[in-house]
């Protein structure tokens, strides 16, 4: 199911006052994936239910992490132009905000947005960092060394899953490029919902777990109501 916004972030709302060789077919396209409609009409895509992510975390290959020498950002192109002159950035700033205007080039200039990481309600689009729920160099040492520029880019542009969001540029950097066994978000709350997105992610584009990534994310579902 699709909607605005993840359950969890609306319960914290009123409880604080996730490669194989194969090309997939998420990069099947040697053009940016282009939005067909305007940014307030786009939904954040909702992660799987505690059981699912449960079954995928099961299928999950546990493996040390490979910190392949070479990583940069840059191979992980982002923000890419969704449409018009929005790029990614912009379209999740408008997705996931409240009263969000943009000027003449996709600009948020107004708007609030709650960080679910914290709970932190931010007034300008400055304070706000947009997340890689899975960050990129966590999915490098997990597979995405061995990937084309072409997968990366999709990968780190990915609004069709629970990969993007917006919170605060203070959990985020706080978070840098750690996994669930070295950072979770500030609001416990949060964990069930986070820990179901990273492994949804995780699934989708076919990376791996290191054992106390898999151990972490079992503690976290068992936080689901």
């Amino acid at each position: 199911m699709m909607i605005r916004r993840w359950a969890a972030a609306a319960t914290l709302l009123m409880t604080t006052g996730l490669i194989s060789s194969a090309s997939p077919s998420w990069a099947a396209a040697d053009t940016p994936p282009a939005a067909a409609a305007p940014a307030a009409e786009l939904e954040m895509p909702e992660p799987p239910s505690p059981e699912e992510a449960r079954t995928q975390l099961a299928s999950l290959p546990v493996a040390p992490e490979n910190d392949v020498p070479g990583y940069s950002r840059s191979k992980f192109p982002h923000w890419i132009t969704q449409y018009g002159t929005c790029d990614t950035r912009e379209v999740v700033l408008q997705r996931d905000g409240e009263g969000v205007t943009q000027d003449d080039q996709c600009r948020a200039v107004a708007g609030s947005w709650l960080s679910a990481y914290d709970g932190v309600v931010l007034d300008a689009a400055s304070k706000v960092d947009i997340d890689h729920v899975v960050p990129l160099k966590e999915a490098w040492r997990s597979g995405a060394s061995e990937w084309t520029t072409q997968q990366r880019r999709a990968f780190a542009n990915d609004l069709q899953r629970s990969q993007l969001m917006a919170v605060s540029a203070r959990s985020n950097r706080a978070k840098g490029d750690k996994d669930p066994a070295n950072w979770q978000p500030d609001l416990d709350s949060y964990h069930c919902t986070y820990a179901r997105a990273w492994i949804s992610v995780k699934h989708q584009y076919s990376l791996t777990l290191n054992q106390e990534e898999h151990d972490a994310l079992v503690g976290m579902l068992n936080t689901c109501a």
